[in-house]
């Protein structure tokens, strides 16, 4: 079985870190490139980089800090936010990212994650999921669908997704700790990699995450001390879980 990953994530307005609770209430935490740089030294497994704003006016902004960050960094990242297209695919990964991120357009238009497989291969496909109440949500969160979670995980990975990013929208920026319900759900329905994400606030509610799925994003607790995440990875470890060790890391 594969070691458990460490997935630091950016959220990006704006060519700016912010984090906020519940999808609401962002506040500006730092330089994506100069953050990205920490996480990738202090041995985080990957990156996770989300363009929040996701408007057309910042897609060159996006480009460039992609193009920047991607130079910085000795780990893989994932990149998503406003990919609505095969195109948008191309743009970002030919940027330097190594996959994308899908959520409200994948929802909306879900042959879209069987194209961008087609191009790049299912490693290169991540299908995010904000999911609450049983439901999806999209457009970070603000929009209340029908469509149940764990359907649309089945039908995303179906359709080619190589992972699925589970955040609970309820748990997000609470830091008190992952839904470890939903999460084992959606782990159990289907074959492919589980992230969880949404309520890191300690090294114990991550290594609780990481016991059931196969890896787990951190946010908020990292954000306020990047330089921690050596420290973080230890205390993570020394609760049981194995991480892949930082020499290892590529």
């Amino acid at each position: 079985m594969p070691l458990a990953r460490l997935i630091p994530c950016l959220d990006v307005a704006h060519g700016r870190v912010v984090k906020g609770v519940n999808f609401v209430g962002l506040r500006d935490v730092g330089d994506p490139v100069e953050l990205a740089k920490f996480y990738s030294d202090g041995g985080a497994d990957e990156l996770v980089f989300l363009d929040i704003t996701a408007t057309p006016e910042d897609s060159a902004t996006m480009t460039s800090v992609v193009a920047d960050v991607a130079d910085v960094l000795e780990i893989p990242f994932t990149v998503g936010g406003g990919v609505r297209s095969v195109e948008d695919a191309i743009r970002i990964i030919e940027s330097g990212a190594d996959r994308v991120s899908l959520n409200s357009a994948a929802l909306a238009d879900p042959s879209l994650i069987s194209a961008i497989a087609r191009r790049y291969g299912s490693q290169a496909v991540v299908v995010a999921i904000d999911a609450g109440d049983g439901v999806v949500h999209t457009h970070g969160g603000r929009v209340v669908t029908s469509t149940k979670t764990i359907p649309w995980a089945i039908e995303a990975a179906s359709r080619g997704a190589g992972e699925i990013l589970l955040t609970s929208i309820s748990h997000d920026g609470r830091r008190q700790g992952f839904d470890l319900a939903l999460t084992a759900s959606v782990r159990d329905a289907v074959s492919i990699p589980v992230i969880a994400s949404g309520g890191a606030g300690s090294a114990a509610h991550v290594a609780d995450a990481l016991r059931i799925t196969d890896a787990a994003l951190i946010a908020s607790i990292v954000h306020e001390n990047p330089a921690g995440l050596p420290g973080l990875r230890r205390e993570i470890q020394d609760l049981g879980i194995q991480l892949r060790p930082m020499k290892e890391l590529i």
